[in-house]
């Protein structure tokens, strides 16, 4: 489906004269004057079961529209903390069209939420991201709870949620206020998200609500109201939803990754906090060459566009992903958050960029324009140009970072090269060229970059695949500057036509060159040439020392990039085989797409909420 974007409102907060938080653009208040957690108690607990219905299961999934405070949730996370029959897994996704910006969120849950809920609220609101349009995955309690927040319009989000959802929290101001959060065809595109079981809850109880809620697919009655509303609504699910019924977990709890670079290496650490055991099959150190050894330092920077295409918002999915998962690894496998100035081209597009952001509306702490004189106080060098500064840009060492997510508790790597995949009962068996079995599980992942078109193409299962049939490997390489040559070194990432990143202790990483129908990837005299003159052309002022610097005597890294059509990835199960999935196409973006994919593959398998938006999980499906 074709996305128009429009940009995210943020909520204002504002009081009614009783000191309630109200909605100017609604003109409702946000909670029962009765009490925020009694209403969540008695409408969206006891009306939807809870604790009651979770109870032996391994997970357990809800999904409220209209999260406001998150009081709701902060009641629903509080009781499955209490009770010890609990779930091992709570899943929650939630809408908001209208998200409070972190520091209003964290001050009103100091004013809102009741002790009870105050030490969650607290962590709720620590977590809580930036005001950007999209999914967020938030966890808590070590994984075990995680909260998928949909920040945009409801009606635009609904059809392209990707849930099995057990119960509905239907919350948000009331129908005659804003009567589009209870239109008929949101309830459709709720009601296809229903497991089997699936309940529905609302405080809300008129007649026409009732109607709209039966003709979705609900059975639903009134029941007693609470704070002095005679009746609520309560009802459980007519049937499986039409996306409910193809989100099934699978049973087995094993996988065999093929690849350990940034994409398989993403993937195996996905699955493995997610309690799986995962085979992790690599060919490079089979041949004394792990992937990305030797390779000192890349970047991870998101990409805007005016229109917030597709790369535009894989990028910033994958960017927070990759926070998420990653700043909490240990010593310098961990990112360093240090900003990225991206210059614009030329003086021309300043103009240009400042419509941009002035349509996309993002967050100022998140991504502004800077002129050349902030861009070079930000860098600590002269720069040629201005541009934009995304304070979120990452400093990336890609071969800790590989090490430590193949660290993942139930991970093992095997040093093998794979040549072809066979079916073995209900799963598959991975195969040299000698025919010899390297593993075998229920799921097998390619993950092995321009490789994974080979395995296909010996396995007989490349023809449907006419774009993956077209990937193509091209190689580049980085050099390493000594920071002395640079005055110590930018202190955040430049980009533009090509990039300079800051010193690691070993030097400053300038890249990189992109060769085509290259016969081995190396670090060549030209190659370094190529990389100086970008770096030079980043600033405004050329230090004596970087220009002595003599290309093809400096250290360097040199590697392929795995690149489809279009430059995106493909992820996903092949639909012709079963079991066997793919991720490979990464280019170079692979620090963007390795955490994201991984839990989009993590979370299809758990049967948990995707972590993307259908469309986007689409269009990088294989094909």
């Amino acid at each position: 489906m074709s996305v128009t974007y429009s940009p995210l409102i943020p909520a204002v907060a504002e009081f009614d004269a009783e000191g309630r938080l109200f909605s100017p653009a609604y003109g409702d208040v946000y909670h029962s004057p009765s009490g925020a957690l009694g209403q969540a108690e008695h409408v969206f607990l006891r009306g939807n079961g809870l604790p009651g219905r979770w109870r032996g299961r391994g997970a357990f999934t809800v999904c409220e529209t209209g999260f406001g405070l998150g009081l709701n949730f902060l009641a629903l996370w509080r009781a499955w903390r209490e009770d010890p029959q609990r779930p091992a897994a709570l899943h929650v996704l939630a809408i908001e069209g209208h998200p409070f910006a972190r520091a209003d969120l964290a001050a009103l849950l100091e004013r809102y939420a009741p002790e009870p809920l105050a030490g969650l609220g607290r962590q709720l609101a620590d977590r809580w991201p930036e005001l950007l349009p999209g999914l967020h995955r938030l966890e808590f309690e070590g994984g075990a709870v995680t909260l998928t927040l949909g920040f945009g319009e409801a009606q635009a989000l609904a059809p392209r949620l990707s849930a099995r959802v057990d119960a509905f929290f239907l919350d948000g101001f009331a129908p005659e206020r804003n009567p589009r959060m209870w239109a008929p065809p949101l309830l459709r595109d709720l009601a296809a998200l229903a497991a089997p079981d699936a309940t529905v809850a609302t405080w809300a109880c008129t007649g026409e609500l009732r109607r709209a809620l039966q003709e979705a697919g609900f059975n639903v009655r009134r029941a007693p109201g609470y704070g002095g509303k005679w009746h609520m609504t309560a009802g459980e699910a007519a049937r499986e939803g039409a996306v409910a019924a193809g989100l099934r977990p699978v049973a087995h709890r094993h996988a065999v990754v093929v690849g350990a670079g940034l994409a398989g290496a993403g993937i195996a650490q996905a699955l493995g906090l997610r309690g799986w055991r995962v085979t992790v099959v690599d060919a490079g150190r089979a041949q004394g060459a792990p992937a990305h050894a030797g390779h000192v330092a890349a970047a991870l920077t998101p990409v805007l566009a005016r229109d917030d295409n597709t790369r535009a918002r894989l990028s910033r999915a994958g960017s927070q992903r990759a926070q998420a998962r990653w700043l909490g690894l240990a010593g310098d496998a961990a990112p360093r958050v240090c900003g990225t100035v991206q210059l614009e081209r030329d003086a021309g597009r300043s103009a240009a960029m400042a419509g941009t952001l002035e349509a996309l509306a993002f967050p100022a702490q998140w991504v502004r324009q800077v002129d050349r004189d902030e861009a070079s106080q930000l860098a600590g060098l002269p720069l040629a140009r201005g541009g934009v500064f995304f304070a979120q840009g990452m400093l990336v060492q890609p071969g800790r970072l590989i090490e430590a997510l193949l660290a993942t508790p139930g991970v093992t790597v095997q040093p093998g090269a794979a040549a072809r995949v066979e079916r073995a009962g209900q799963g598959w068996r991975v195969l040299d060229a000698a025919g010899a079995e390297l593993a075998q599980a229920d799921t097998v992942i390619l993950a092995n970059a321009a490789g994974a078109q080979g395995v296909l193409a010996a396995s007989g299962l490349l023809e449907p695949l006419p774009r993956v049939a077209q990937m193509h490997a091209l190689a580049g390489e980085v050099t390493l500057v000594p920071a002395a040559a640079l005055a110590g070194g930018p202190r955040c990432i430049v980009g533009g036509e090509g990039y300079l990143l800051p010193d690691t202790g070993a030097g400053c990483v300038a890249g990189s060159t992109y060769v085509h129908g290259a016969a081995e990837a190396r670090v060549s005299a030209e190659g370094q040439r190529v990389t100086l003159d970008k770096a030079a052309g980043l600033l405004g002022s050329v230090p004596a020392a970087f220009q002595a610097l003599e290309p093809g005597s400096l250290p360097g890294w040199a590697g392929w990039r795995a690149v489809l059509p279009g430059r995106l990835p493909a992820v996903g199960e092949l639909p012709q085989a079963p079991g066997l999935w793919l991720a490979v196409g990464y280019a170079s973006r692979g620090l963007s797409w390795s955490a994201l994919m991984g839990d989009l593959i993590g979370a299809r398998l758990q049967g948990e909420p995707a972590p993307l938006e259908t469309d986007l999980a689409r269009l990088v499906a294989p094909r």
